[in-house]
């Protein structure tokens, strides 16, 4: 394929910021090109290893350069720092109840790793298409549902501090653009519902924390590249004067848009809200799955998904202001149907992916 020349590529740069608003696109226009050496201190490179501790209690075995070790590990050796784990109230056929997720959060904590929590409020997947009350929970009025995910909270939060391992950060849902515990938090026709439930929330948290540090609270929806949707949920949130630190998006490629389109978003959010931001799930294939009969942005291989990680990476450093704060990938351990998104091949054997951070691992080591 013939290359592009210089003034070719100044050129496309150049059109992409004119399609930007005005405000996004100076903002952008104020940031020199990332590099590696501009990753800041407080930068989360992060991994959502839910299912990791499943995985081996199975069997599984991960590699890195042939040789077996723990998950944990291999992820800490390539520079990842922060873990972020799912809690489900009563799960009936998922591992992540509250006992599985503390013992997994010691084990991180063990090896100098941050932590996200990451409440569902369901007994089962939280996401844009359900939002499914517990089944502990079913028939009880808002005033009750309001209570109950505060005092919820307040105790799971309390059971990880006693633990030793009060997280850091925390997210009162999972992807919550269409709201949660349907329906009655369910949006848009039940905002102040919603609102409130978050608030309960969030007041759980601190209840939670006694006299310790009250962690981080990030409000994560599924609009990493949609600046309209972003924009009509976080305004309307903020009118309802909901409490939080972090902004953080989901971002899969097939789902929520172009790379520009995140690009134009995080300058969005940065400009208008001033919050720090997080790509909180993102992932890529190694091998051709959502792209087989459509142009991907990068090839579905194993050097495409390195080159896509990178790729984000430098658009979350290059956010205006400097409020971009990090990066998780989802499941990058994660086996059977989904594995493609992950870190190793079907032998369990480390993907060029996973080197990506690995000019920061010296910073990164306790």
């Amino acid at each position: 394929m013939k290359k592009p020349t210089i003034l070719a590529v100044l050129g496309i740069v150049s059109l992409m910021l004119a399609t930007l608003p005005v405000r996004y696109a100076s903002a952008w226009g104020q940031r020199p090109r990332a590099t590696y050496e501009d990753t800041p201190a407080d930068y989360a490179i992060g991994a959502d290893l839910s299912f990791l501790k499943q995985a081996e209690d199975r069997g599984t075995v991960f590699k890195d350069n042939g040789q077996a070790q723990p998950g944990l590990r291999i992820f800490r050796e390539h520079g990842y720092n922060w873990i972020r784990l799912r809690l489900f109230h009563t799960p009936t056929r998922l591992p992540n109840n509250l006992e599985y997720t503390i013992a997994l959060a010691k084990d991180a904590r063990k090896l100098g790793y941050k932590f996200l929590l990451n409440y569902h409020y369901s007994d089962t997947w939280a996401d844009p298409g359900k939002q499914t009350i517990p089944q502990a929970w079913q028939g009880k009025s808002h005033a009750e549902l309001v209570q109950a995910v505060r005092e919820y909270t307040r105790d799971t939060i309390a059971a990880f501090r006693a633990a030793g391992v009060l997280p850091d950060m925390v997210q009162p849902g999972n992807e919550i653009t269409p709201g949660m515990l349907w329906p009655d938090g369910k949006l848009p026709a039940n905002w102040d519902n919603f609102a409130e439930l978050l608030q309960a929330a969030i007041a759980g948290v601190k209840a939670g924390s006694g006299d310790a540090p009250c962690p981080r609270i990030m409000i994560h929806i599924d609009k990493g590249g949609n600046r309209k949707a972003t924009q009509g949920f976080f305004d309307k949130l903020n009118s309802c004067h909901v409490p939080y630190d972090v902004i953080g998006q989901s971002f899969y490629p097939w789902w929520h848009g172009s790379l520009e389109d995140l690009r134009e978003n995080l300058a969005f959010m940065a400009q208008e809200y001033r919050k720090d931001i997080i790509l909180v799930e993102v992932a890529y294939n190694w091998r051709p799955t959502e792209y087989k009969n459509k142009e991907a942005p990068f090839p579905e291989t194993p050097e495409g998904q390195r080159q896509f990680l990178e790729q984000v990476h430098r658009l979350v450093l290059e956010t205006p202001h400097g409020l971009g704060k990090g990066i998780f990938w989802w499941e990058p351990a994660v086996t059977g149907g989904l594995r493609s998104r992950g870190f190793f091949d079907d032998e369990g054997n480390a993907l060029p992916v996973i080197t990506v951070f690995d000019k920061l691992q010296s910073a990164r080591q306790p």
